[in-house]
C-alpha cells in the first residue's frame, strides 16, 4: 500500500483511500496526523512539499499505523496522545479518549471559579488537569475506581507538572466527603446496555466498556453520584455532569432531587443536551 519510495503526495493519497474505505469520515486528517508521527515532520511541511520522499523507516512505520487505523483503532491510541483544551494528554486503551464535548465541564469550572473541585471518574485526568491549567488558584481531587486509568492520570499530572494542585485518588462515588468541595464535576458512564452494540467500532472494540456503559438506562452511575450528594450533610454548592443527548430531562430531575434548586441543561455545538449544572 505504501511503497518504500513513496512521496508524501502518494503516501497520503493511498492512506486516505484505504482509511476512507474502512469507514472513517476523517480519512485525510487521519492520514496526515499519522504521517507526521511517522516522519517527525509537521503538517505544514507534509502538505507544502508533496514530492518529498519518505525515509524508508518512516514508510514502514506509516504503513503499520495505517494498518492499525484500517482496523478501526482510534488515531489517539495509535499516537498515544490527545489534545484537550490547552493541554496534551497521554492516552491508551485504559482510558477513554477525551472528547470536545467534555470541554463544557471545564467551561463550567472556569465560569464558576471554585477554589476546590472534585472530578469524579477522571479517566486520563483530562478534565481535572484542564481545570487546574486554567484556574491557577484552584485545587482538584481527581478520583476513579480503575487502577489503570489512575496510572494514566498520574502520568499526565507528572508530565504537566501539576502535582501540587491535582491529587489523583482511588475512590468511587461512595467516598464523597461532606463540605470539602465547592464544585463536583463528573463525566461518568452514560451509555445504556442496549446502545453498546450500535456504537462505532472505534469505540466498541477499543475504548474501555466500563467507562462507557451504565446499566439499562445509562443512568446508574449518575444516579449513584447524585444519591450520594443528596445524602451529604453539607452538599457541594454546585455540580456539573456530562450526559447523553437524550438524558437532559431525567438528569435535570435527579439533580433537583439531590437538593439543587437552580438547574440548567446546556447543549453542545450540535444542539444536543450535553451538560447539566446544578447550583
Amino acid at each position: 500500500m505504501i511503497a518504500a519510495t513513496s512521496t508524501t503526495r502518494e503516501a497520503l493519497a493511498a492512506a486516505t483511500d484505504a482509511i476512507a474505505a474502512a469507514g472513517s469520515y476523517t480519512a485525510r486528517l487521519d492520514a496526515e496526523l499519522l504521517l507526521c508521527e511517522a516522519t517527525g515532520w509537521d503538517r505544514a511541511r507534509v502538505t507544502a512539499e508533496p514530492e518529498l520522499r519518505l525515509p524508508v523507516g518512516a514508510s514502514r512505520a506509516f504503513a503499520e499505523m495505517i494498518r492499525r487505523r484500517i482496523r478501526h483503532e482510534p488515531v489517539a491510541y495509535i499516537l498515544g496522545r490527545k489534545a484537550f483544551r490547552h493541554i496534551e494528554l497521554l492516552v491508551d486503551r485504559r482510558v477513554l479518549i477525551p472528547r470536545p464535548e467534555s470541554e463544557m465541564l471545564v467551561e463550567v469550572a472556569v465560569e464558576l471559579g471554585p477554589a476546590t473541585i472534585l472530578d469524579v471518574g477522571t479517566g486520563s485526568g483530562a478534565i481535572a488537569l484542564a481545570v487546574a491549567d486554567e484556574l491557577a488558584k484552584s485545587t482538584v481531587t481527581a478520583i476513579d475506581t480503575s487502577m489503570g486509568a489512575l496510572r494514566v492520570a498520574q502520568a499526565n499530572v507528572d508530565r504537566l507538572g501539576l502535582g501540587a494542585r491535582v491529587d489523583v485518588v482511588c475512590a468511587g462515588v461512595d467516598s464523597l466527603p461532606d463540605g470539602e468541595f465547592e464544585l463536583v464535576l463528573a463525566n461518568l458512564p452514560y451509555v445504556s446496555e442496549g446502545e453498546w452494540d450500535g456504537l462505532a467500532p472505534e469505540i466498541r472494540e477499543y475504548e474501555p466498556r466500563e467507562a462507557l456503559v451504565s446499566g439499562p438506562t445509562g443512568l446508574d452511575a449518575i444516579e449513584a453520584l447524585l444519591g450520594r450528594v443528596a445524602a451529604l450533610d453539607q452538599r457541594p454548592p454546585a455540580v456539573a455532569l456530562e450526559i447523553g443527548a437524550a438524558q437532559g430531562p431525567a438528569v435535570d430531575q435527579l439533580v433537583r432531587l439531590a437538593g439543587y434548586a437552580e438547574v440548567e441543561v446546556r447543549t453542545d455545538l450540535a444542539g444536543l443536551d450535553r451538560v447539566v449544572v446544578g447550583r
